[in-house]
């Protein structure tokens, strides 16, 4: 269908500088940190979730998984919702069905209900996001002012992550797991109050609304990723895992065939004629793959093999979130001088050696010993790159495009979130088989009648057997992590180039098509 006529100057006029614009920032960060912080604030309940709704160990990524196909699946269909409708318009839209479905997922009875709600979430948070990550483009002015927003923006993009593990654990230790929900609800209506009086409404532009786009390539993820979960529970032989593997590459096809004969496709393919930013996107995919990987099972192997409780598990974490901002600090300050590039190649690079670092942890393995370090030097990293990423992946971007530009960006990071997730699932699942191969035959020799009843009843391994299972799965799969962090790496530096202009940009002296 066509969307609105363009709107009147008047209404697309940016907030007054000064305190209007940080006003602005604010209730722009606090939805981004609110969208980000959901992908991890239940990492930390997954242990209360999964023996509260009886998830099995390969299901449980579901709970991730769930809210982050949807979200990264349809965040292009809500960047071009933002561009045709007006980006204040569907950005509350969004913010509220956000709130709407935690609501539900907190007051799920069952697995099932848990998972249309993460769902949903996923889909609000798709329209909310790439609005407000736009809405950044053309409320800031070019140069110093919109490099520093940009660096707030990533910040908080990265480092919402950890602090959503803290949250998480203070919300599951002096409440319950289903708070971890429930606290979007407040958070989101005071956005929604706010937006009105800081944010004004945006430039509409006519448009048609790709929904074809959108579903193929949602489906083609959503079975992509399955096939990888269904590989680690039953084998890369077993029937449904090939079905969904071809399903995939069928709907992925599809939306390649889709969106070339489009004439306002979702995704406009002409984006990635630039190197620099499909170099950008493969970037963040591959990062993306490993950061989604690094909390998911470090949240495991803190809580089941250090013993940390939810609130200690959630200050674990709070390191990475100073770093992290530290990190982006240091980039948005000196992007302008030496440009994007080293800090795409250095922070790939130490992305991939505190993973590598991570690799080591054993059963004997202790937090400060084992797990800080290797976070500390994974936050640096992740900070430097995601301020770089996003100012790269919106450089000489038309205004018309901004959303579907900033959509893309936000979509890649969820959809390698989701896929890498998936795939370092499936190493963990086949390194914990073949490790409990070794480990049952050595319980049950030494194991008395009655442990052994106990296992045959209940298929659960007593410690040092199960955290023995538990850190070789984690091990094996912090390598493949470390594999796509230096994967960014060489990206970055093989195909990255960064032009006179695109300097002069950052330091507010150009203008592209479009801006930055």
């Amino acid at each position: 269908m066509t969307g609105p006529q363009p709107t009147s100057a008047s209404q697309s006029a940016t907030p007054e500088r000064g305190g209007g614009n940080a006003m602005a920032l604010l209730v722009i960060a606090s939805c981004q940190l609110m969208v980000v912080l959901d992908i991890t604030i239940v990492n930390i309940a997954l242990p209360h979730i999964q023996s509260s709704l009886n998830f099995s160990t390969t299901n449980l990524s579901w709970v991730v998984n769930a809210y982050t196909l949807t979200f990264g699946g349809l965040l292009l269909l809500g960047g071009r919702a933002g561009d045709i409708l007006g980006r204040r318009r569907v950005f509350i839209f969004g913010v509220l069905l956000f709130v709407l479905a935690s609501l539900l997922g907190g007051l799920a009875q069952n697995s099932g209900q848990l998972l249309a709600a993460r769902a949903l979430q996923g889909v609000g948070g798709a329209i909310a996001s790439p609005t407000s990550l736009a809405l950044i483009s053309t409320t800031f002015k070019e140069g110093p002012e919109r490099n520093r927003a940009f660096g707030v923006f990533a910040a908080v993009s990265a480092g919402g992550s950890a602090i959503g593990l803290l949250a998480g654990g203070l919300l599951v230790e002096w409440l319950d797991w289903r708070w971890v929900l429930f606290v979007n609800v407040p958070i989101g209506l005071l956005i929604v109050l706010a937006t009105p009086k800081w944010i004004k409404e945006s430039e509409r532009h006519p448009g048609n609304f790709d929904i074809t786009g959108a579903l193929t390539s949602t489906l083609g993820m959503v079975l992509l990723v399955y096939g990888f979960i269904r590989a680690a529970q039953d084998g890369w032989s077993d029937a449904l895992t090939v079905t969904s593997f071809a399903l995939a590459v069928v709907f992925l096809a599809l939306f390649i065939f889709v969106e070339r004969r489009s004439r306002q496709p979702i995704t406009p393919l002409h984006m990635f004629a630039d190197r620099n930013r499909a170099g950008t996107y493969a970037i963040m995919l591959s990062l993306a793959a490993a950061m989604f990987g690094m909390f998911f099972f470090l949240t495991l192997f803190v809580q089941n093999v250090l013993d940390f409780s939810p609130l200690r598990a959630g200050l674990a974490f709070l390191p990475v979130s100073a770093i992290i901002a530290v990190g982006a600090g240091l980039a948005s300050q000196l992007l302008p001088k030496y440009g994007p590039k080293p800090f795409m190649v250095t922070g790939g690079l130490l992305a991939a050696a505190g993973l590598a670092w991570l690799t080591l942890t054993d059963v004997h393995s202790t937090y400060l010993g084992s797990v800080l370090g290797p976070m500390l030097v994974f936050g640096l990293g992740m900070g430097m790159e995601f301020v770089a990423l996003t100012l790269m992946a919106l450089s000489n971007v038309r205004i018309e495009e901004t959303g579907a530009a900033s959509g893309l960006l936000n979509a890649t990071q969820q959809v390698g979130g989701s896929l890498g997730l998936s795939i370092l699932v499936t190493m963990f699942g086949t390194a914990t088989a073949n490790e409990a191969e070794k480990q049952i035959p050595a319980f049950l020799s030494q194991a008395s009648p009655a442990e052994a009843l106990r296992f045959q009843r209940t298929g659960v391994l007593p410690p040092p057997y199960a955290d023995q299972i538990l850190t070789s799965g984690v091990s094996a799969a912090f390598v493949v992590a470390a594999i796509f962090g230096a994967v960014a790496a060489l990206v970055a530096l093989l195909v990255i180039q960064v032009r006179p202009s695109d300097i002069e940009r950052l330091k507010g002296g150009g203008l592209g098509p479009g801006g930055m």
